[in-house]
């Protein structure tokens, strides 16, 4: 039997490292949406300081130096189960191994890059710019589109084939939420992460009303 045509489209969060040179390799799509996701904001201000600067923080305790710092945490199944039902032959063979290995080289500088650089080492070169990973952007919905440092992630295998390859697992993934505060101009992420607070000021306003609906029975009796 179909699913019922008017029934909404479920949207599944993702991970994905915007890599040029490899723009596939890094695009998670979670199997299954979590269930419950957490997020910690803490203030940017100029408290904190010392001296005349910490005078200064107590004359303007409100000053924000820019967006706050977003950290979210959250826990991933993967889960090979329907893959192999579907006789799905990659799951056959590898399990749920190419997805973690997707997520972990958001982690890893590209081969690539350390066979030249160990190249240059050999040479006698002395300068040798560490590589720096592709922009992680994390996908939840069409108004949550945010850069990202995955600063750490937990994996629990659970189940294994034959070859031991993992058929089930679990992730607890960190992000970082990374701002304008973070990023130079001419990085992507710094437009990205605009858009989204002008999005979020947007859907803030849209409280305003319910705010005041809420209010009117009190201010009735001021």
């Amino acid at each position: 039997m179909s699913a019922f045509p008017r029934s909404p489209r479920l949207l599944k969060g993702a991970l994905i490292g915007m890599d040029p040179a490899n723009p596939l390799a890094s695009v998670i799509v979670f199997q299954y949406n979590p269930e419950r996701m957490t997020r910690r904001l803490d203030a940017r201000t100029t408290r904190g300081g010392t001296g005349g600067d910490a005078a200064g923080a107590r004359a303007e305790p409100f000053r924000l130096t820019g967006a706050p710092r977003e950290t979210i945490t959250l826990n991933v199944e993967i889960d090979a189960a329907d893959q192999l039902e579907k006789a799905d032959p990659l799951a056959t063979a590898s399990g749920i191994s190419p997805t973690l290995s997707a997520l972990e080289m958001l982690l890893y500088p590209k081969s690539a890059v350390v066979v030249a650089n160990t190249v240059l080492a050999e040479l006698g070169f002395t300068e040798i710019i560490p590589p720096q990973a592709p922009l992680t952007v994390f996908v939840w919905g069409p108004q949550r589109v945010l850069p990202v440092r995955l600063s750490g992630f937990t994996i629990t295998e659970e189940a294994y084939d034959t070859a031991l390859n993992p058929l089930l697992a679990k992730v607890d993934l960190t992000l970082d939420v990374l701002s304008y505060s973070d990023l130079k101009r001419s990085d992507p992420g710094y437009t990205l992460f605009l858009a989204h607070q002008i999005a979020k000021e947007i859907s803030a306003t849209a409280n305003v009303t319910r705010a005041a609906q809420n209010l009117a029975p009190f201010l009735k009796n001021v």
